[in-house]
Order: structure tokens, then sequence, then C-alpha cells
């Protein structure tokens, strides 16, 4: 089975109950719910439908809200674009006109302080680019460097310019404020530059864990500080290679899941992943390199954005991706590859059961490794350390269940508590033999915490032969 995670934006390609079960189907295990697009009543009716879709197809599927952030974007275009020719001068303003091939809206209020002449303005993920002439606080007289059509609301970077705005917006504010009123499993926040940044979005968010955007050069300085704080991490790879430098993007890349994998925190590798197959029936082979590279880099999930919410291939684009995965996957448990089992950061009793239940499926050749858990902490620590069988995670919480849809390798169980080994056991068998994940006769590990008859932190290990006629 496949070990890594899929991640899909939601988009008018994909929208409805009908398309979701499709996605989900082909590969889907994380919806994302891009909030630079879209009013909160289409984000709300997608939530409904994606629970529709999961509750169809019996597979528990997590809800990420990625939050806009202070990205600043062109506004709207005549005709949805315009067409720009190398050599025009053209003017960014932060007017709200609609843009024309000599005037460009930009959304914000004023630029940020910094711009001189010979500054680079990137435009649509550096698909092209402006040098800036003459630069005022609200207009940019720029040269066009590179030909081609900008379209509507497509992002706008000045690389090496410090803004003084906050990570957190106004608007961020009220979507985290709705994405906890209507229960999303997850907030991404973007553009995160300092460990307050995500400080402020936890404070917000309650208990739903909040996922740092890796955007912002300033945020590689305080890389390690920013991996303690967030719940997870996301290798937001179009603005950052824009931002630090494209040359950058591979050592960054594998630097944050590394450092993300001994915490035993979830890390998503995105942008770009697949980005031919918006119009392409086929990826480039050297995208097919991209994913299996995320994969071996020790990735929990890797993520699709144009390419599942705009694109003219959106579910088979997932079903590629899923291909990759498994292909890449099957050979480093062939052995054809080392491992990856980082040395975790954790020295506790839960992180100590992990370690043993890893070496125990290693030594054992165990079927699955079965483990329960209140919060998803024991499951991500079983996860972290990458055993070769597949991971049932159990919770009798279903917004922690849906939350290991992200974890590497784990299949999420809702499951009752009980208070003694026997019942957590035949619980087990049951789940294991009702999915097809184990048969009669596999060796199976379960992890759990029972102290003076109630759930407590994980304590203990138990290696077990499954039975049927005990299930």
């Amino acid at each position: 089975m496949r070990r890594a995670k899929i991640v899909c934006t939601l988009g008018p390609a994909s929208a409805g109950v009908e398309n979701i079960t499709r996605l989900i189907h082909s590969g889907m295990d994380v919806c994302r719910l891009n909030f630079s697009h879209g009013e909160h009543a289409t984000h709300e009716q997608a939530l409904h439908d994606v629970r529709h879709a999961s509750d169809i197809t019996g597979k528990p599927v997590a809800i990420l809200a990625d939050l806009s952030g202070p990205k600043m974007r062109f506004g709207e275009m005549t005709g949805g674009g315009v067409d720009l020719t190398a050599g025009q001068t053209v003017v960014i303003t932060t007017r709200q006109v609609v843009g024309t091939p000599e005037l460009l809206p930009a959304q914000c209020d004023i630029f940020p302080e910094g711009i001189e002449p010979g500054s680079i303005v990137f435009a649509d993920d550096g698909k092209m680019q402006f040098v800036v002439e003459r630069f005022e606080q609200d207009e940019i007289q720029c040269l066009v460097k590179t030909s081609g059509r900008l379209g509507s609301r497509k992002g706008l970077n000045i690389p090496h310019v410090q803004s003084t705005k906050s990570s957190l917006t106004d608007k961020d504010r009220r979507d985290i404020a709705f994405g906890v009123r209507i229960g999303v499993d997850y907030f991404a926040l973007s553009f995160v530059r300092h460990p307050r940044d995500v400080a402020e979005a936890k404070s917000l968010a309650g208990n739903i864990p909040v996922i740092a955007k890796i955007e912002k050069p300033e945020a590689i300085d305080h890389l390690d500080e920013i991996c303690e704080i967030s719940d997870g991490l996301m290798v937001a790879r179009g603005d950052l290679g824009i931002e630090a430098g494209y040359e950058k993007v591979p050592l960054l890349q594998k630097r944050m899941i590394r450092a993300m994998n001994r915490r035993a925190k979830p890390v998503i590798t995105a942008t770009q992943m697949l980005e031919s197959m918006i119009k392409s029936p086929q990826p480039t082979r050297a995208e097919v390199s991209d994913v299996g590279n995320a994969v071996l880099d020790g990735t929990d999930a890797v993520m699709l954005s144009a390419e599942s919410a705009v694109g003219d291939y959106p579910f088979l684009a997932t079903e590629t991706m899923a291909r990759i995965i498994t292909e890449v996957e099957g050979a480093a448990f062939e052995g054809k590859l080392p491992p990856k089992r980082p040395d975790l950061v954790h020295g506790d009793f839960t992180n100590a059961i992990a370690r043993a239940a890893a070496g125990a499926a290693a030594s054992l050749d165990l079927t699955a490794v079965a483990v329960y858990s209140l919060s998803g902490q024991s499951v991500r620590m079983v996860a972290a350390h990458r055993p070769r069988p597949i991971i049932a995670g159990f919770s009798n919480d279903q917004a922690i269940v849906r939350r290991m849809s992200l974890l590497w390798g784990v299949v999420p169980f809702y499951s009752l508590w009980f208070d003694t080994t026997r019942e957590v056991v035949a619980q087990t068998e049951h789940a294991l033999l009702a999915s097809g994940l184990a048969n009669d006769g596999d060796r199976i590990a379960i992890t759990f915490g029972l102290q003076d008859g109630g759930p407590k932190g994980t304590t203990t290990l138990k290696l077990w032969e499954v039975h049927k006629h005990t299930a």
C-alpha cells in the first residue's frame, strides 16, 4: 500500500460530491481549500461535500484550510488576462482598475519600501518578469522583460524587499474564525517569517493544528524555532524559489523534511509537482523524478495545486502521483534503497514504544502496527520511524481520525476505547481483518496505554498473532 499521502487542491475542475468522490478513489487523502480564492459560503459547501464523499467511500479525508497571508496579487484583467510583450513599458498601480496591457492593478494599499530602479518584479510564480524603472508608493513603472499572458489574480513577488506587514492578515484572522466554526482539520499559514507568526495563528486556531508554509528567506533564518512551534510544515516551493532563489530549493527541501521527520511532525512538499498535467495527460519525466525524490527525501505528503483545482486532468493527475509514489516506495521496501529512519528528538515513553514497535516490525516481518492514540501523537511517533508494515491508527475522536490522513503510512480507524488489553486486541483484529490489512495467522504489533483501568499515554507494546475466530 502507498505510504506517502496526496493532498489535492479543490477548485472548479474538481468541485462537487461526485468529483470529490472520484478524487478520493484516485488517491486523495487530504483536501486543500485555497482561501486565496472563493468566498466563505463556497468553502463551507466544499467542506460538506468532502465529508459526504468521505462517507460514501468510507475513507477519512482531512481538510486543510490554506490561508492567504500577505501575498501580493494582481487584480482583475480585461478578458481574464492581458498579453504583454518584452520591451514594452507597463505601470503597476494600487488603484483598483481593470487591468490593460499598459496598466496592471495590484491588490495592495501601498507597495513595500525598498523597491528601486533595477529591482525585478516576478509575476505568476516567476513565469513573467519586469524590471523597475521608476517607483512611487502607489505606482511602479516597469519594463517587461519576458513576453506572455498575465491572468487575473496571479501572484506578484518582489524579492529581497522586506514587508512590514504581519504574516497573519485581518483576512486570515477572519478565515481562521470561520474555519474553526465549520470544523476544518488543519490550517496552513502562508508567508511565515518568524515563530511568533505561528504562535499567533495557533492562539486563534485552538486545538486545530497549524502548518507553517516556508516561502520567505526570513523563515529559513528561524527554521528550527518554527519547526518546534508549528504542527507541520509545507515546503512551498513556488514563492520560496522566487524569494530565496530557485537554486536553493532542492537543499532547503531536504533540510526541512529532515527537520520535521526528526520531530515526528508531518511535512508536505508542494508546488508544480505535476504542473504539465494541467494541460497534458502525461507528466514530464522531470516531474516524475521530482515526486519520486520528495518521497525518497522522507516527505509525508505531496501536493497538487492547479493540477487538481483547474486542470484538464484532475483525476488522472492524482492517479499518476499515486503510481509514482507506489513505484518508488516499492523499490525502497525491496531493499534497493536504504530506509529513512530519523533519529527523533523526543526522549519519552511514547517514542521508546514507537521505536520498539518499528524494531519488532523489522525483525519479525509484521503485517501491521496498530497504534491507539487519543491525540494522534503516538501515531505520529510510530510513523516517524518509517516501519515497513502499514500503520493502523485508532482514535475515538473523529477529528483526530481525519488528521491521521496526512501522516505517512497511516490508515485511520475510528474506534471505541476499552479498559482491558483483551478488548483492545479483539477490536484491532476485527478492524484489520475486515479492512483486509491482515489475514488469519499474520503477526502484528499493538501499542496503547492502559493504567489504572483508563487510557493514558502510550506505555504498552503487545505482539500478537491474528486469529479469525477471535475477531
